[in-house]
């Protein structure tokens, strides 16, 4: 008797039923199996309704990308997404070439699908998916290939975020609903009570929906590049209501510009149902201190650049001592979606951000910055080396620059930073410090750490205010101190004249 994950590996995209390929696939066949045994603390029957449903998820999602596959060859001038909730005639490469990068088949010639390491590392995937195992979801995010596909990435993302599970989980299951049922309805929630507040379109208006609307009409430039004026209007409708639904259920929240390059993401990746909350989830948990009145907390986070490079490449260091860090900015506050222009490789990135601690994608810009080092040292002026510095090379090779700006990390950890030391405790930076910890936070939490951000913002501003008119009215300043003091000094001899008897006699011909 077939279990589900038997009925699962059958359908795979390249491989043929159970019983035939068996020694090449014997590896994966037995992922498979062993996580069909294990068994969570919620009992066997928990076991198998959660294990089922997220089977029968990433096998249709797996099916789809097949199927587009079969109905067209795969165009690697050109990226296609599939989205659930869409014609499942828009198709994408996404998976044949995350698959390419996991089974490192660089001549390309070969369909990657048909790899076992391919299967076998969607085995753990789909095993770590099941058990929320977030710690193996991590390390697969991280090593070759990232998550491999979206199908994929629907099941893990959440739970690197850190969202709740739908409470209808294993509803479906139960019903046996499996092939009429659509996952759009499987909600994620982001763990406050925000969501439960109505619908958001009857909520206040956002003071920045107007800017909203400005990037949503320039957005989808690059991917998705087969879609026609009608998919296009309704991707950006889509869009934009998912920015509008999060700003307005977190009125406190600052929006940015760039901020529609990461939604646009989430929107292309996950099923409609689960893109608010996550995204809500990231923005308020991850990406906060870029949601703030001001961007100081931004370029904190900038100057620890110099400080990566100064331990890591000192010589390096020297040369770029006369520019700012800002031409980072464009690729740390978007994630680097503003930068990346094909689909397959800023989902793979993603998979790595989401996977690690937004310190991070700091360590990934120092890392490319080193990578250049030679074209750098060619560069003497600072204009062009804040051009040059703030463009990422088109060609990246993701897995190679992944592993380097792990090693990078480890081998300067933050807390060695000079500047880690002016990050602020309720920085993302601080409070994501620790991964495991703040999957575990609530949206309340990030709210709390919003607001005290936002004072210490405040208290700097005044103080730096302060300084500022010091410097301004030093010379002015100087000499009403100096008579201030002069008075202060007269005004306390003559109140103790045995004092002035004193000093007066320490001088020749005192009397």
């Amino acid at each position: 008797m077939k279990t589900a994950v038997d009925h699962l590996l059958q359908h795979l995209p390249g491989h043929s039923p159970l019983g035939e390929r068996k020694n090449q696939d014997l590896e994966a066949q037995r992922a498979y199996r062993g996580a069909n045994r294990m068994v969570p603390s919620g009992g066997p029957r928990a076991c198998k309704q959660k294990q089922a449903r997220l089977l029968l998820q990433i096998q249709r999602g797996l099916t789809r990308d097949h199927m587009s596959l079969e109905k067209e060859p795969a165009d690697h001038a050109g990226l296609r997404h599939d989205d659930d909730d869409d014609n499942d005639n828009d198709n994408d490469n996404e998976h044949k070439d995350n698959s390419r990068a996991a089974a490192s088949n660089d001549d390309g010639d070969d369909d990657p699908v048909d790899s076992p390491a391919v299967a076998l590392k969607t085995s753990e995937i789909l095993a770590a998916c099941t058990w929320r195992d977030a710690t193996r979801l991590r390390a697969l995010a991280e090593s070759e290939g990232g998550l491999l596909a979206d199908s994929l990435r629907r099941a893990a993302w959440p739970i690197l975020l850190g969202a709740s599970p739908p409470a209808n989980e294993t509803k479906h299951v139960d019903n046996g609903d499996n092939d009429d049922n659509d996952d759009d309805g499987l909600a994620y929630t982001d763990g406050s009570s925000s969501t439960a507040d109505g619908d958001w379109k009857d909520l206040p208006r956002h003071r920045d929906e107007d800017q909203v609307q400005l990037d949503v009409n320039r957005s989808f430039v690059h991917y998705p590049s087969d879609q026609s004026e009608p998919e296009l209007h309704k991707r950006k409708r889509e869009l934009s209501d998912l920015i509008v639904e999060v700003l307005r259920r977190h009125p406190y929240l600052c929006y940015f510009q760039g901020y529609h390059d990461i939604c646009q993401v989430f929107l292309l990746v996950l099923e409609p149902a689960a893109r608010a909350p996550l995204v809500a989830r990231l923005s308020v948990l991850r990406i906060r201190d870029f949601m703030l009145p001001s961007l100081s907390a931004t370029t904190a986070q900038l100057r620890l650049i110099p400080d990566i490079l100064a331990r890591a490449d000192p010589q390096l260091r020297r040369h770029l001592s006369s520019i700012e860090p800002f031409y980072a900015l464009a690729g740390t506050l978007t994630m680097y979606a503003h930068n990346i222009e094909r689909y397959r490789d800023i989902a793979r990135l993603f998979d790595v951000i989401l996977a690690r601690e937004p310190t991070f994608s700091i360590y990934l810009f120092a890392q490319i910055v080193i990578d250049r080092r030679e074209e750098i040292f060619e560069i003497d002026e600072p204009d062009m080396l804040q051009v040059i510095l703030g463009r990422v090379p088109p060609e990246l090779d993701l897995d190679g620059l992944i592993k380097r700006a792990v090693n990078l990390f480890t081998n300067h950890p933050p807390e060695t930073l000079r500047s880690w030391h002016h990050i602020s405790s309720s920085s993302v930076l601080k409070t994501c410090r620790d991964v495991d910890a703040s999957t575990r936070q609530t949206l309340e939490d990030g709210h709390r750490f919003f607001e005290r951000q936002v004072k210490e913002i405040q208290w700097q501003e005044l103080r730096m205010g302060v300084r500022r008119k010091m410097w301004v009215y030093r010379r002015p300043v100087k000499y009403v101190g100096a008579a201030i003091m002069v008075g202060f000094v007269a005004f306390y001899l003559r109140r103790n004249p045995s004092l002035v008897q004193y000093i007066w006699s320490l001088f020749p011909g005192g009397h």
